[in-house]
């Protein structure tokens, strides 16, 4: 049985997490000390620098060649049959329901927003926060070690995953601008024929018509063109899914989070086989960077949650079925997943015990920063908190019951 005592270390580890926020929601709501863009300059920050070093550390002071092989599958079985369900579920809501209420078809990015959320919410819980204390006062120190190879694989491979999501949402957004169909007629006398001046820059975007012109612009480098289109109604070619997958990589490869991942996956590798440690001096400039991304993050989360008409800014539905997503769905998925590959013992309970810990505060930060369900993110880390440390000890007590 947990002891008090581990209770109090949790209670301990989560008060910082509640103070940065609840700083966050004063200075906005009550203080008006920051405005909107220095609240999305502060979570720029976060996204840009202090999450990629901690990514950096975390991966970095891992040992790779002492890692839980059966822990890594059950973890990515659990991820993929909660992504492929998802979009699975996606793909069957889409053939029963083609067009929308306008005779229109829905918008692709839309649907895999909720998908991209939904997996989220899941699978990517708070394992380093919340995750160490509490399972370290349930299991022992031994469970620091095991924990890892969960944080590694998150870190390394999932996160990039869900960025290349929100790239690749971004891009088909700004595809379907391009190819979108004006509806009102131009106001030249020549009702037949518009004019359609193409300017190809970085990004795409579409300016408003004036005069019966259209401007486009096309994500390659920047060469003047002018042409003739036909009769009104007319539209640009849409990019091709190779092209917008393309610019979705291309912009991946600039994220920092990338470059963090692959540099602590080749510094472990090196550091553990030959024997050799960080320069002390490295060490301390990183410790400076990556000690503010958990502080600034709650302080983020606090702040956009000021900035909502409502406490609760996703509606108390869907809370209620992110926090079943998160402390049912994916802590018995899990559980399945452990089962199939074969684990026992103490490591298939912090298996499943870490799966019931609440969202990581980093998929917040992407979420704002991508401008995707935002609302339902700042949602589950903070309220997911409150209800994690009661779940995980109902789930601790039943599988020590059950599975011993």
């Amino acid at each position: 049985m947990i002891s008090g005592s581990a209770v109090y270390q949790v209670l301990k580890a989560m008060a910082p997490l509640y103070t940065a926020a609840a700083l966050g929601y004063a200075s906005v709501r009550w203080l008006k000390a920051f405005s909107d863009e220095q609240c999305a300059g502060i979570n720029h920050f976060v996204a840009l620098y202090a999450v990629p070093v901690l990514i950096f550390h975390m991966v970095s002071t891992n040992d790779l060649y002492a890692m839980s092989g059966r822990l890594i599958a059950a973890d990515t079985l659990q991820k993929l049959a909660i992504l492929l369900g998802l979009v699975a579920r996606m793909l069957w809501a889409r053939s029963r329901r083609h067009r929308d209420d306008d005779g229109t078809k829905a918008a692709p990015s839309l649907q895999l927003e909720w998908v991209v959320t939904a997996f989220s919410v899941a699978s990517l819980p708070n394992t380093i926060i919340m995750g160490v204390p509490l399972l370290r006062g349930m299991y022992g120190e031994v469970s620091t070690t095991l924990l890892k190879p969960i944080v590694v694989m998150q870190f390394c491979f999932w996160y990039n995953v869900i960025i290349f999501l929100y790239e690749y949402m971004e891009a088909m957004r700004a595809a379907a601008t391009v190819t979108k169909e004006i509806i009102s007629p131009p106001a030249s006398p020549e009702k037949d024929l518009m004019r359609v001046v193409i300017i190809e820059t970085t990004d795409v975007t579409v300016a408003s018509p004036v005069q019966g012109s259209i401007v486009v612009e096309t994500n390659t480098t920047s060469v003047g063109k002018d042409k003739e289109a036909g009769t009104f109604g007319d539209v640009a070619k849409a990019p091709s899914v190779k092209h917008v997958l393309w610019m979705a990589v291309k912009k991946i490869l600039r994220i920092p989070n990338t470059y963090a991942s692959i540099l602590g996956l080749i510094w472990s590798l090196v550091a553990f086989k030959c024997g050799i440690k960080m320069p002390k001096v490295i060490d301390d400039s990183l410790f400076t960077i990556y000690s503010t991304a958990v502080g600034l993050s709650m302080f983020s989360s606090g702040t956009f949650i000021a900035r909502q008409s409502r406490f609760i800014p996703c509606g108390y539905t869907i809370a209620s079925m992110s926090m079943l997503l998160k402390f049912l769905i994916g802590p018995v998925v899990m559980l399945i997943a452990s089962l199939v590959v074969g684990m026992h013992g103490t490591m298939l309970h912090m298996a499943v015990v870490q799966a019931a810990l609440p969202l990581a505060v980093t998929s917040f930060v992407y979420a704002e920063e991508y401008k995707v369900h935002a609302d339902i993110m700042s949602t589950g880390v903070i309220f997911g908190i409150f209800i994690s440390l009661p779940v995980t000890i109902v789930y601790y007590i039943l599988l020590g019951s059950w599975l011993s």
